[in-house]
């Protein structure tokens, strides 16, 4: 069973003042507190990774690296650089962070049915919510990166400037393919409200109906929020520290603040629209009726939003950083047109299913010409390989080049090998070597 469009919505707007001000101080304690979590967890999960120790200093067990942390930022020198653009390099740090809070406000932390009480006024365990509150989520993290493309300009300084070109680079790329999985959510739920698509996942969880949709947006939540492999606007090896290079003490802090709060945001995000939200996981809700009122949403939605945080430290201590052109590559070649071809297919069959059409033949009506399309391009693949093959084999063995020539390092162009690496020559001693040389002619024979 459904609700009609924006039948929970009536709920919102009914709270006093003061118990609006508390939900608010509570999005941003749960906010800092879940970060303050996430940078322990982090640097525990990693090290435990990469066969390390890991924090261990600060507390039990080093559960309070992240405020020993926050402390040697905060007392590190506030230094201001004397070629930046101050009021911008100022305000940076601020326009990255706040936004990042702001979007937290339409997550729905329970049912809207006014299930619980808060010091005897009965609430929905949610700040708020409208009918087109993903576009505002949308709207508020698509700000957020102003901040760092102003930090990175008002530095003034070189490497800064590339990592804030790259980071609005990359949010349009990804921002692009997120809206486009949203789009497909729409559809289904008939409606922008976040408690209104929660209240659409029952019995059937998003993730399971738009499959696609559901891994196009968690990789395209990596991407906005600039963790690893997707890093490149922060990326050391290229650009020093990225766009924030010529930041210290607390104005560094608010830009790592600003991140993690983004990584929770974009998670919470994805258990709301994906992950059924607040409600329980199949084999709770099947055998415990209560699980999904009164305080209980509360906890699911945390494990979920948990586990996606978990997902972001797996990549991190997984993955190699990509190159650039590669990480444009996968945004604009393949998640924008996958994601646009998933969308029309999930167009028509929704409008299949609204006119009356059965399970075959919406399969038939839609599925045909899908298979039709890419059995066309197995087949086109396979007959334009063989004219590259036959013309390489006629211009014979490419040239070798000197990539130094130049005075630099250059890559070769098509048609262009390098020379063999050259070889040192081996330090094992000369028995061990005659050894070895023996053991491999007598496996050769």
């Amino acid at each position: 069973m459904t609700s009609q469009p924006y039948e929970t919505l009536h709920f919102f707007g009914q709270d006093p003042w003061w118990l609006v001000l508390l939900k608010a101080v509570f999005c941003f304690a749960f906010l800092v507190l879940t970060v303050l979590v996430a940078i322990v967890w982090e640097r525990k999960v990693v090290a435990w990774m990469q066969l390390r120790i890991g924090p261990n200093r600060h507390g039990p067990w080093g559960l309070l690296q992240s405020l020993a942390d926050g402390v040697k930022l905060a007392l590190k020198e506030d230094l201001v650089v004397k070629g930046s653009d101050k009021v911008v390099y100022v305000l940076a740090p601020i326009v990255c962070a706040i936004p990042a809070f702001m979007a937290f406000a339409v997550i729905p932390f329970g049912p809207p049915g006014n299930e619980v009480s808060v010091f005897g006024t009965r609430t929905p365990l949610q700040l708020t919510d409208f009918p087109v509150a993903l576009l505002y989520v949308l709207a508020t993290a698509s700000v957020g990166i102003y901040g760092i493309v102003l930090a990175g300009w008002s530095s003034g300084s070189t490497y800064p400037l590339l990592g804030g070109l790259r980071s609005s680079a990359q949010m349009i790329s990804y921002e692009i393919a997120m809206g486009l999985s949203f789009a497909a959510v729409f559809i289904y739920s008939g409606s922008m409200s976040t408690s209104e698509i929660v209240a659409h996942q029952q019995p059937t969880w998003f993730a399971a109906l738009l499959p696609v949709s559901f891994i196009v947006y968690i990789i395209a939540m990596v991407g906005e929020t600039n963790r690893a492999p997707f890093d490149l606007p922060e990326a050391e090896g290229e650009l020093v520290g990225g766009f924030n290079t010529e930041y210290s003490s607390l104005k560094f802090a608010m830009f790592m603040l600003a991140e993690y709060v983004n990584m929770v945001t974009v998670s919470a995000v994805a258990s709301t629209l994906f992950l059924g939200g607040w409600r329980a996981p199949w084999p709770v809700s099947t055998f415990w009726e209560g699980a999904n009122h009164g305080w209980w949403p509360m906890l699911w939605i945390t494990l979920k939003i948990q586990l996606l945080l978990f997902f972001f430290i797996w990549l991190r201590g997984t993955l190699p950083r990509f190159r650039y052109d590669q990480f444009m590559k996968l945004g604009w070649k393949v998640l924008i047109p996958v994601s646009l071809v998933w969308l029309v297919l999930i167009t028509s069959v929704r409008a299949l299913r609204n006119e009356g059409y059965g399970f075959g033949q919406v399969v038939l009506y839609v599925g045909a010409p899908v298979g039709a399309v890419l059995l066309l391009a197995l087949v086109r693949d396979a007959l334009r390989k063989q004219p590259e093959e036959a013309a390489a084999s006629e211009d014979g063995p490419a040239e070798a080049f000197d990539p130094m020539a130049g005075g630099y390092p250059v890559p070769p162009l098509p048609g262009q090998v390098l020379p063999p690496v050259p070889r040192r020559p081996s330090r094992a001693p000369k028995q061990l070597q005659d050894a070895l040389n023996g053991a491999d002619h007598s496996e050769g024979s």
